[in-house]
């Protein structure tokens, strides 16, 4: 049971990791329309496209307790359904400590502006959004950046109110009270709600796709092993036909003594024919180094060497001394070429059965 909990954990987190990298690249490719909701001196906040031709056009909610208070056209959520919601709070909602580091603490400056927000605001790493401006060279080596921080509790109720209205992402900033409406603004928090319901629908289609996988690959097993028992039951009974041939094929021999059985045929057939195997080995063991032969054939029981040998009239000898074959002779006359190393023979001789048929 402890196993079965291990990969079933595993599967869990292989699973997390194949939607989170699947939502990943659909997210690339994806370019969700911006909206400007911005907070005004009076707490509401005034709704409107980033950029385009309706910009002009707006619309001032009020939100509380995580949600819009009152009734909101159909227009505004058609423009948030599927946006980048862009928050822009009011700084007074914040404190803007600055911080003054090392140069090369630029190089990873999210990770150190969150090591030391618990001692520039009240709130700890977890109980806080903040964010920094970019940084400013204040000397030899040395940076400094304005934090923008502020508790959690007050962001996340403006966060759940534009969640609810189905929008694709959320980001909220804020400036800095000492600079310009034109600044750059600090970004403190980003949530996107909208692909973490990607990431949980492609979890379950994955989930579902390994469950069918696992329920096809044990209906093939199954039907495999019934097809392998099917077999092996056709086989088994092959081999009984089989067996029993051979048997009816061994007694009719035993008591047939005609000469002229097929068994009995085929084995005189084995007995008189010469094995070119056999002939092969013989030659290239009573040939001398310094023949080379060029064309061998059988015909029947008949051998026929053509090659070229330094001493073509001693092969005669050899081939007769060898049990393998008799009546060794030229078939053609020997000649002698300027650019061969030797004669060229032509020789025939007739081969002798390997097998002695039985008395």
């Amino acid at each position: 049971m402890r196993s079965l909990g291990q990969i079933g954990e595993v599967l869990s987190r292989w699973l997390d990791v194949v939607a989170g990298a699947v939502a990943a690249a659909v997210e690339r490719f994806r370019f969700p329309h911006a909206v400007e909701v911005t907070e005004d001196d009076d707490g509401a906040f005034v709704i409107r496209p980033a950029k385009g031709a309706g910009r002009t056009q707006a619309e001032r909610v009020q939100i509380a307790d995580g949600r819009i208070v009152g009734t909101l056209s159909e227009k505004t959520a058609a423009l948030l359904r599927g946006s980048r919601a862009e928050v822009m709070l009011r700084p007074s909602r914040f404190l803007f400590p600055p911080l003054e580091l090392p140069r090369r603490a630029g190089e990873f400056l999210d990770g150190v502006v969150r090591a030391q927000i618990d001692r520039l605001t009240p709130w700890s790493a977890a109980e806080a959004v903040f964010g920094c401006s970019k940084p400013q060279e204040v000397g030899p080596d040395r940076i400094a950046v304005t934090v923008a921080a502020t508790a959690r509790a007050q962001v996340l109720p403006y966060v759940h109110a534009l969640s609810g209205l189905r929008t694709d992402s959320i980001t909220v900033s804020t400036r800095a009270p000492d600079t310009g409406a034109g600044s750059a603004p600090i970004k403190v928090f980003e949530e996107r709600a909208q692909a973490a319901l990607n990431i949980a629908r492609i979890r379950r289609a994955l989930a579902t796709v390994l469950v069918a996988t696992a329920l096809t690959a044990a209906v093939a097993g199954t039907a495999g092993l019934v097809m392998g028992a099917s077999l092996a039951s056709r086989q088994d009974e092959i081999a009984r036909k089989i067996a029993e041939r051979r048997a009816a094929i061994r007694a009719g021999s035993a008591t047939n003594t005609a000469a002229n059985t097929p068994i009995e045929r085929l084995a005189q057939r084995k007995h008189d024919t010469p094995a070119s195997v056999v002939v092969l080995e013989v030659l290239s063991q009573i040939l001398p180094d310094h023949t080379y032969v060029l064309e061998l054939r059988i015909e029947g029981d008949k051998l026929r060497l053509t090659g070229i040998s330094r001493d073509a009239p001693s092969l005669i000898r050899l081939i007769e001394q060898s049990t393998h074959f008799t009546r060794a002779t030229f078939f053609a006359p020997t000649t002698r070429q300027p650019n061969e190393p030797g004669e060229r023979f032509h020789i025939e001789a007739r081969i002798e059965p390997v097998f002695v048929p039985p008395s």
